[in-house]
């Protein structure tokens, strides 16, 4: 052996040798990996073999136990079916034992022999043995003389496959003689359903041993095409989603709902990067993508649901007798509370709204309007106006109506019992409301003010009955209530009354202006127009602009229901304050109310430039020729005189407040923040000359405009379109539906909280002690009367005796 020194040995040895070392450590990890892969490889066979021998053997012990008992019952239960000749008929042979049960019995006993013998057992796990010395090998023996060990090392690994191919063949044999017996007793299932007659097998089929055993053959496979299994809700995501929906409840305990959302964004961003992918199929994630953290917690929740087959339908407190939807025509009832000849904000817009939508023909209208008894006709109705049937008062508002709007509206007038509440200035509705709607009209219901049209309402939950509830709030009853004394108090519960009210009975509600309470389920939008009267003196007024006309002759004016929450009492401090700024400026004031004495005798007392008239409609030719409007109320949701007057094209000198937002776009609306802007926008009205409107702002102010409004932000145009989409909050991304299919609690809060108004309103003690008029729990006789009702101790029986 020649042994050289490092100095001694040559550089071409030296690289020999590292790269031979080298190639040596390569090959002994290589043959690490391959063995680790393989051991996990046999781990897991022995897995699946072990649970496939658990599940044989729970087959085989039930198959034992059934059979057992069906050879039990039927040698117990001796019956025959003879076949019927004439013979059998003249001499009838006495019961004998079923023949199919004597032939089924020797069949059965040698199934039984086949299984139960101790041949019928699981073979061993196979000692599957490779020999991974001659990989090792191979890789080593390629570290040496490469050109002249090629071909011998490719020849080993022939052979190497040769041996794997026949190891593989025998393993499958052995696992192929595993299934043997199971095969066996099928064709001998198959035999036996061959030899029995029809009667037989069906007997069979139906029998309880056949259907226990398909379920379990069904238990034991299962279809390698069934979608992955998606991981059920973890414990962040079910307290983010009873977060979510408790918010409107939280709300109602003083928890903002900013800080609701915050709470289910921290339990949800842990997981949000892999919300989606856990419930979404590989290959799809990144086709379902949301910046919303609710989006994907409800494409979450809707994958769960979808992967059991659960479908939700309904709640706690749902009711399923509802209109049927596939009616070609809808039905749309606008319930309101006030009526004509009543000129108030409730009594003329949603007359408005109710021909504007009948206009366009494509669903049925009506009209429910409070009915009030002589009596309290003679406190509300101006002029001493009263009707003594409800035809006369429907005849007085249809020509009213159409004397203004210039075409026929074809919608229907209905009356409900109401009766005038003196303190709070309003009409009440008496008993159920609902019940004026018939049940196949019973589709979409639009409430005018719903939180005063259910304060006491004790009756049919408005959203069990109609498909969509709409709620339109015209009035800010809070403004009004902190005038009163011990108003913060009152406000307090009337502001949870709302919310309270309007969740347990409302779809959707939209708020007129931002001056309302933020109540559930709300948006603010402008649904209401002006009379299109206003809009014709409007062009009039421009074209004699346009021919060098004088167009306006008088100062300004204020007219309104004379009560001093509909801005009397900022009107005389603004002029009482400024008399010295304001010298020489005159106002007329237009108005009749409860309030109108003690108005008049205070202007008088501080000597002011005011004139007072009796009230009028504010399209008399006596208040056209007046060139500003002054409107100080901050108690208005939006003034319908506002948009009125610049309708007309006058100024308007209005406070910078949230009722009149929708005011600003107009050039002549003049809006001020002090009193001292006040006077100063007084004074540029009166120097200045207001500009005609253009076609857009006209059309803005139309009710065909209101109308397309109130379409779109009610969702009432994808409802009547019969667009699902729009109704029922589906989602359409890649089939998965959003988490309206889940239980949801809101719905069942909603439901808990009607269900227990119902129950308060009930109670003629607590009504008393909320302020509600005693007997309007129920309609009185008079009422029943005047609209033709049932007596109220047959309507109701319970309450009425």
């Amino acid at each position: 052996m020649n042994f050289k020194p490092p100095e001694a040995r040559s550089p071409s040895s030296t690289a020999t040798a590292s790269r031979s070392s080298s190639s040596i450590v390569t090959a002994e990890k290589a043959f690490s990996f391959i063995s680790k892969g393989w051991r996990e490889v046999r781990s897991s066979a022995d897995a699946d073999l072990q649970l496939l021998k658990n599940r044989a053997n729970s087959f085989k012990n039930l198959a034992d136990k059934e059979l057992e008992n069906f050879l039990n019952s039927a040698s117990k239960s001796p019956f025959s079916v003879p076949t019927i000749t004439a013979s059998a008929t003249l001499n009838p042979a006495p019961p004998a034992e079923i023949d199919f049960v004597k032939k089924l019995q020797p069949k059965l006993s040698e199934i039984r022999r086949a299984y139960s013998s101790p041949e019928f057992k699981f073979y061993p796990r196979p000692q599957i043995k490779i020999d991974l010395s001659a990989i090792k090998n191979a890789i080593v023996a390629e570290v040496g003389e490469e050109e002249e060990e090629e071909e011998d090392d490719r020849e080993r690994l022939r052979k190497w496959r040769r041996v794997r191919f026949k190891e593989r063949e025998r393993e499958e044999g052995q696992f192929g003689e595993f299934w043997e017996p199971i095969k066996t007793f099928r064709s001998r299932l198959r035999e036996l359903e061959h030899k029995s007659s029809s009667d037989i097998l069906e007997g069979i089929k139906n029998s309880e041993f056949v259907e226990k055993l398909k379920s379990s053959l069904k238990a034991i496979y299962k279809d390698p095409n069934d979608p992955k299994e998606v991981p059920p809700l973890d414990v962040p995501e079910l307290l983010a989603c009873l977060v979510r929906q408790s918010s409107p409840l939280l709300d109602q305990l003083g928890i903002n709902r900013g800080i609701s959302d915050k709470i289910v964004e921290s339990l949800c961003s842990k997981r949000k990067n892999q919300l989606l992918l856990r419930s979404v199929p590989a290959g799809e994630s990144s086709m379902i993508e949301s910046e919303n953290i609710n989006d994907e917690l409800d494409l979450r929740i809707a994958s769960v649901l979808q992967s059991t087959g659960h479908c939700y339908e309904g709640g706690f407190w749902s009711d399923f007798g509802k209109h049927d939807a596939s009616d070609k025509k809808r039905h749309v009832a606008i319930v309101t509370t006030a009526s004509l000849p009543w000129m108030t904000g409730t009594a003329v817009n949603p007359l408005f709204r109710a021909a504007y939508l009948a206009k366009s023909a494509k669903q049925n209208v009506t009209l429910l309007v409070p009915w009030l008894c002589r009596s309290d006709q003679e406190l509300v109705y101006p002029n001493n106006l009263t009707f003594s049937s409800p035809e006369e008062q429907e005849s007085y508002i249809r020509g009213w109506l159409e004397e203004r709007i210039g075409f026929k509206a074809d919608f229907k007038i209905s009356f409900y019992p109401g009766k005038f509440s003196k303190a709070r200035r309003s009409i009440i509705p008496a008993g159920d409301t609902s019940q004026f709607i018939s049940s196949k009209d019973a589709d979409i219901a639009i409430l005018e003010e719903p939180e005063h049209l259910n304060w006491y309402h004790h009756g049919k939950r408005w959203s069990d009955k109609f498909n969509h509830v709409v709620g339109i709030v015209h009035t800010n009853y809070l403004e009004y209530i902190k005038r009163e004394k011990n108003g913060a108090l009152q406000a307090f519960f009337v502001k949870h009354i709302n919310n309270w009210v309007v969740k347990a009975y409302c779809h959707k509600v939209l708020r007129l202006s931002a001056a309302t309470q933020d109540l559930p389920k709300s948006v603010i939008c402008n649904v209401h127009g002006v009379n299109p009267k206003f809009l014709k003196i409007g062009e009039k007024v421009a074209a004699e602009k346009e021919r060098g006309e004088q167009t306006f002759s008088k100062g300004a004016y204020f007219l309104g229901k004379m009560v001093w929450a509909k801005g009397y009492k900022e009107l005389i401090d603004l002029l009482a304050k400024h008399k010295k700024d304001l010298d020489g400026f005159n106002l007329d004031v237009y108005g009749n109310g409860e309030d109108a004495h003690e108005v008049q005798s205070t202007a008088r007392r501080l000597n002011l430039n005011v004139n007072f008239m009796r009230g009028r409609d504010h399209a008399d030719d006596s208040l056209q020729g007046y060139k500003i409007f002054i409107n100080p109320s901050v108690s208005d949701v939006l003034c319908t005189a506002t948009a009125e007057a610049l309708a007309m094209g006058k100024f308007v000198v209005c406070a910078d407040h949230p009722s009149n937002d929708f005011f600003r776009a107009f050039p002549n609306c003049l809006t001020y923040k002090t009193p001292e802007d006040f006077v100063a926008k007084v004074r540029e009205a009166l120097a200045n000359e207001p500009q005609p409107l253009t076609p857009e702002q006209r059309y803005s102010l139309s009710w065909e405009a209101a109308t397309q409004r109130f379409m779109k932000y009610s969702d009432l145009d994808k409802i009547l379109d019969n667009s699902g989409d729009g109704y029922s909050g589906r989602n359409s991304n890649k089939g998965l539906t959003k988490s309206t299919s889940l239980p949801n609690l809101n719905e069942m809060v909603d439901g808990g909280l009607a269900f227990a108004h119902y129950c308060l309103t009930g109670n003629e003690f607590l009504r008393l002690c909320t302020g509600a008029i005693p007997g309007t729990r129920d309609y009185d006789k008079q009422h029943s009367k005047d609209l033709r009702l049932l007596p109220p101790q047959v309507q109701n029986p319970i309450y009425g005796w």
